[in-house]
């Protein structure tokens, strides 16, 4: 059952839109009544995002400096940023490559702190409180095998999330992550279709499935609305009890 936002009359950024759960989260902010702006690197998809709900698509590739400053920098005023762009690259830690490790920290931590730094700067700028969520991974709360850079730059934006809650609170500004075990988008229903990987995974998990982008979307929603009011600096794990072990 799906908890009722009411976000009219508010404006919030997401990135990371085009699929998964970014996708999922600007479906239930319009479906809230929120203007949306979903940034992303697919162009095709945003336009079919566009289509679908109305959202106002934005073409974005976080892991680029130059790009993110072209793109936000004038920024305009938003009430809430959820910064859910984010890759991968799976290796064992013996055979880390440099520039695997730099690529996914420069778009899952750097990304996200420096589109942070624009947004975050109107909003002060304005005097306009709000709500900002990082979507991170359980993968930055334990240990999990293969997952070395991924897993380094999850931990690195929860850090980056604990700053944040204490450099912009005094501005009305709050900021949470939320931390997600797999979440069967359609890329990771190929890659755990092997019940060989899966089974173990789901055997760690209490309740024994995986997560669906709703489920990670709705309490990104919980934390962007004001039933949220006075939490913030919070890692939210959102894995069926994972990391209860």
């Amino acid at each position: 059952m799906t908890t009722n936002f009411d976000f009219s009359g508010r404006s919030v950024l997401v990135t990371g839109a085009s699929s998964g759960i970014g996708r999922s989260t600007v479906e239930l902010l319009r479906a809230s009544g929120a203007r949306v702006v979903a940034a992303a690197r697919r162009v095709d998809e945003l336009a079919r995002l566009a289509e679908e709900t109305g959202c106002e698509p934005l073409e974005l590739d976080v892991g680029d400096p130059a790009a993110i400053a072209a793109a936000l920098d004038p920024c305009e005023v938003f009430d809430g940023l959820v910064n859910c762009a984010g890759t991968t690259v799976l290796e064992r830690a013996v055979d880390t490559k440099a520039e695997s490790f730099d690529y996914v920290m420069a778009v899952n931590a750097r990304g996200a702190a420096l589109v942070t730094r624009y947004v975050a700067r109107a909003m002060i700028e304005a005097k306009r409180a709000g709500s900002i969520v990082n979507v991170s991974s359980q993968a930055g709360l334990v240990a999990l095998e293969d997952h070395l850079s991924y897993s380094a730059s999850k931990a690195a934006m929860d850090s980056i999330t604990r700053t944040l809650c204490i450099e912009l609170g005094g501005y009305g500004i709050r900021v949470n992550s939320v931390n997600p075990t797999v979440t069967l988008t359609p890329m990771a229903v190929k890659a755990w279709s092997d019940p060989a990987k899966s089974g173990p995974a789901l055997q760690a998990i209490p309740l024994k499935r995986f997560a669906q982008p709703r489920e990670v979307a709705e309490p990104i929603l919980f934390l962007l609305s004001d039933a949220s009011s006075m939490i913030s600096g919070v890692m939210l794990p959102i894995d069926g009890g994972y990391t209860a072990r």
